[in-house]
């Protein structure tokens, strides 16, 4: 917990705040001027284009440059999607804008984390930015959807404000130098690195169990904006917030008890963590009442910080002594965001042709046993720590 570590803890905090916020404030414009199941799906979608389109270049841009620096220039780019959208712009075309920011913000902020402390305590550092963030999700969502049901434009102009103060707390952070290795960045590179990343079983676990937890979030978090109205006949987005609040709580508790029940040596555990998540998806789309609502998502969000906290910490590692880590989060960025594309649209298709969400929830979670199955059936054996 050094200076450096509560700089960025507070800039991400601030800026997942404002990045949950604001989709909040969408979903409520929407509320009050409708305009077609597939729309919040397709917003979500403009989101992760950015992700996609620009992974062959922010890694080697997030390594090329000093790491604060690029954390200051991808709020800024969040802070104009935002402005844009308080000045009337299109909402999918603004929130694009505020995609752009976060692709070129990722790599950075989980590329600092090596270079601020050392390995022993990778996983916990880890585990705090998870959680703060986490935290921020809960804040942004309830604060951001009450906000907006009260006043649009007033939940868009404070969204503004938490990027530029989450900017103003990068400025606290150390001056490190750039990481890069002199490469070249574009799509012939991008092939390389990922060649470089995946030439061992345990990356390719690692990444295959990323993109298959967001994957399944993504599409969760966008049917509970359908469920909610369709199983508890809810009428604003504060209620949906608070779906989701439960949601993220279960993510908080995961993430901290990470470090003791699934340090980086003992990967292999976090497959028993994906089984249950399946497990209890399938068990939430069976409920019809909020408490058990509440209770199962929960639960989804514990099982899953323990599932995704090992993931990033096992790719960071593997990431900063093969390409760089600013190039392997830019990779996990590419990956995870093409996962969730291919998920959002399949769910974006189905509600355009009028798929109840409950039976999709059952889908989900059945999916998700089927591929963590899958992705661990060739798992390797954790290395041997030696004692002492």
């Amino acid at each position: 917990m050094s200076r450096a570590v509560l700089a960025l803890l507070g800039a991400q905090f601030l800026s997942a705040l404002a990045d949950n916020a604001i989709l909040f404030a969408a979903i409520a414009m929407l509320i009050h001027a409708p305009r077609g199941a597939w729309y919040v799906p397709a917003l979500q979608s403009a989101f992760l284009v950015a992700f996609v389109l620009l992974a062959p270049w922010v890694g080697s841009f997030a390594d090329a440059h000093p790491k604060p620096r690029v954390l200051l220039i991808g709020n800024g780019l969040k802070a104009a999607g935002a402005a844009a959208m308080l000045a009337g712009l299109e909402p999918i075309a603004a929130y694009a804008l505020v995609g752009i920011g976060a692709a070129v913000y990722g790599p950075a902020k989980y590329g600092v984390l090596p270079e601020l402390v050392p390995h022993r305590a990778l996983v916990r550092a880890n585990g705090l930015i998870e959680g703060s963030t986490i935290v921020a999700i809960i804040v942004g969502t309830v604060i951001g959807a009450r906000l907006a049901d009260r006043s649009v434009p007033l939940a868009l102009a404070a969204v503004v404000a938490c990027y530029l103060a989450s900017a103003a707390a990068t400025l606290l952070l150390p001056r490190l130098a750039p990481a890069g290795r002199g490469e070249r960045a574009g799509l012939r590179n991008f092939t390389r690195m990922m060649g470089a990343l995946f030439a061992t079983a345990r990356a390719r676990f690692a990444m295959l169990g990323n993109t298959l937890f967001w994957a399944s979030a993504a599409v969760l978090r966008l049917l509970l904006v359908a469920w909610a109205p369709a199983v508890l006949a809810t009428r604003n987005a504060s209620d949906v917030a608070d779906l989701t609040l439960f949601l993220a709580l279960g993510i908080v508790a995961g993430a901290l008890l990470v470090p003791q029940l699934i340090p980086i040596e003992k990967l292999r555990r976090a497959r028993l963590a994906a089984y249950a998540m399946g497990a209890c998806i399938v068990a939430f789309g069976m409920v019809e009442t909020i408490w058990p609502a509440r209770a199962a998502l929960v639960a989804i969000g514990l099982c899953g910080g323990l599932f995704m906290v090992p993931m990033n910490a096992a790719l960071q590692e593997i990431g900063t002594r093969s390409i760089g880590s600013g190039g392997a989060v830019a990779l996990q960025s590419f990956f995870e965001n093409v996962a969730m594309l291919a998920a959002v649209g399949a769910y974006t298709w189905s509600a355009g042709l009028g798929v109840q969400p409950v039976p999709t929830i059952v889908l989900v979670g059945v999916l998700v046993l089927v591929a963590a199955f899958v992705v661990s059936w060739r798992l390797p054996r954790d290395p041997a720590v030696a004692p002492g």
